[in-house]
């Protein structure tokens, strides 16, 4: 009989990590120790460098939409990227399209590109700049002695001067980026002529009171104190604190995300004009008083007492 062999069994190491694989046959992703045991790029790069390996064509990889599908914050993962554009895992780059929108055009490469160093590798070290050799001066050169002609021989013509070089074509010039027009700044709240402290108070309440009218127009304290010289402005223009309302409420947008800054433009492009100065008044044309004549009784107007206008005439024909 032939004796039974034994086979001893693989002892698994004392300590560290155990593998169990299993093979895959669907929906796996090559990737290489490169990036999986790198050791300049941080676990975060790595994990998602193999994520973005595993991801088909045209999948979305902006800093937001990781942000979404994963628990790491915006910074976080665009550090990561950045790590893995330094070690050419990552290549972005950004384009105009036709319509003049700018897009992010981004590569993925499951090998590094040559530009980056492979991980693991010692990094080269520069060449070392070779000495720069001293200038050697050039040897002169002797000068042909010029040739006499012989007498009574045709002088030499002279040499037939060098043409002058063309210019080069013009190329055309390269087409300008579009100049983004500057943005106007903000005009800046109108203020009262003259400070008076019942009208800053009124414009203080006014302002506090909005939100009972409109709960949109919730203003804080700060935004308030802001508002109020341009709402004494408008009552330094004789517009009544209910006209100053109904314009700061009406017409809300939809919705209303900024309400301190919806005020102050109203408040500035809205403000009335002061009223035109209200012409003097003429005095009334000045009337004698009443008097009664002296001869008959009669109520006269006069400057003085004395007889009325027939009394005079009787008493000139009497005359």
């Amino acid at each position: 009989m032939d004796t039974p062999q034994i086979i001893a069994p693989s002892r698994a190491p004392s300590s560290g990590v155990v593998h169990s694989n299993t093979q895959h046959t669907s929906r796996f992703t090559v990737v290489g120790n490169h990036l999986a045991q790198h050791s300049e790029l941080s676990l975060a790069a790595i994990g998602l460098g193999a994520h973005i390996q595993s991801l088909p064509a045209g999948a979305r990889i902006g800093i937001k939409h990781l942000a979404e599908r994963f628990p790491e914050s915006e910074t976080r993962i665009a550090a990561a990227l950045r790590e893995l554009e330094a070690h050419g895992y990552l290549k972005r780059t950004r384009e105009r399209l036709p319509s003049g929108r700018v897009v992010t055009r981004t590569v993925s490469y499951n090998q590094p590109v040559a530009s980056a160093t492979p991980a693991g590798a010692p990094k080269s070290q520069p060449e070392p700049k070779p000495r720069p050799q001293p200038k050697q001066q050039p040897v002169p050169q002797p000068q042909p002695r010029p040739v006499r002609p012989a007498p009574g021989a045709p002088a030499p013509e002279a040499p037939a001067p060098a043409p002058m070089p063309r210019p080069e074509a013009e190329k055309p010039a390269p087409a300008s980026e579009p100049v983004s027009t500057p943005v106007p700044p903000r005009p800046s709240l109108p203020r009262p002529q003259v400070h008076d402290l019942d009208r800053h108070r009124t414009a203080l309440d006014l302002l506090a009171d909005l939100r009972r009218h409109e709960p949109r127009l919730l203003l804080g304290e700060a935004d308030i104190c802001r508002l109020a010289p341009a709402v004494a402005a408008w009552f330094e223009r004789d517009a009544h604190p209910d006209v100053v309302r109904r314009t700061l409420v009406a017409d809300l947008p939809e919705p209303l995300i900024r309400p301190a800054g919806l005020l102050a433009h109203r408040l500035t492009a809205l403000l009335p004009p002061p009223l035109p100065t209200a012409p003097a008044e003429e005095p009334a044309p000045r009337r004698d008083p009443l008097q009664n004549c002296d001869g008959c009784d009669r109520a006269f107007r006069a400057p003085e007492p004395g007889h009325c206008r027939e009394c005079r005439s009787d008493l000139k024909e009497a005359a």
